[in-house]
């Protein structure tokens, strides 16, 4: 209803009306918008800002971000655990990162997320072992520097999908001593 092109995947996922005709003649399978999770949001226009508490969405901003990765607990994360057969569809908006880290992008707030906050969010997300989709939105390669926000999303969808920044010990690679 704002117009605005970023809250138009949620609004999609979620069957607000006017988008039914987005896949052609294709069936459309919403979820309930109380199922929905915002987290890392640093703006929403005061439109949607309505209909997001209309609507029941959750929503968890930068600061509540980071208590959450500090106590290692993701509501979102468990509120899907719990669900019957949870899984995650992670909608990647890359003006979620600090714009200094992700100048590409259409809309710049500052403050968002620095790059190892933004992989450790991809990291927990990996590990609950419930992503199954990804999408990226926001992303604008004419305004980016050099491919330098494309690198660093590519890099977060590769946190996303288990490929480690560090190496890290597995049982196929640990050392035993003894």
């Amino acid at each position: 209803m704002s117009g605005h092109m970023h809250g138009m995947v949620a609004g999609f996922l979620c069957g607000e009306p006017g988008l039914d005709r987005l896949l052609g003649e294709e069936p459309r399978a919403s979820i309930k918008p109380s199922q929905l999770d915002l987290f890392g949001t640093r703006s929403i226009d005061p439109l949607e800002k309505e209909l997001v508490r209309e609507r029941n969405v959750a929503v968890a901003d930068m600061r509540q971000n980071r208590r959450i990765r500090r106590r290692r607990a993701d509501p979102a994360r468990d509120r899907a655990v719990k669900a019957c057969d949870g899984v995650l569809h992670v909608s990647f908006d890359v003006d979620f990162l600090d714009p200094d880290l992700a100048p590409g992008v259409g809309t710049i707030v500052p403050g968002g997320a620095t790059y190892r906050e933004a992989h450790l969010v991809m990291e927990l997300l990996h590990d609950s072992g419930l992503v199954r989709a990804v999408d990226i939105v926001e992303l604008n390669p004419f305004l980016d520097e050099r491919g330098r926000t494309a690198r660093v999303a590519t890099e977060l969808v590769g946190s996303l999908f288990g490929q480690q920044i560090t190496d890290r010990p597995t049982p196929t690679n640990a050392i035993v001593t003894g």
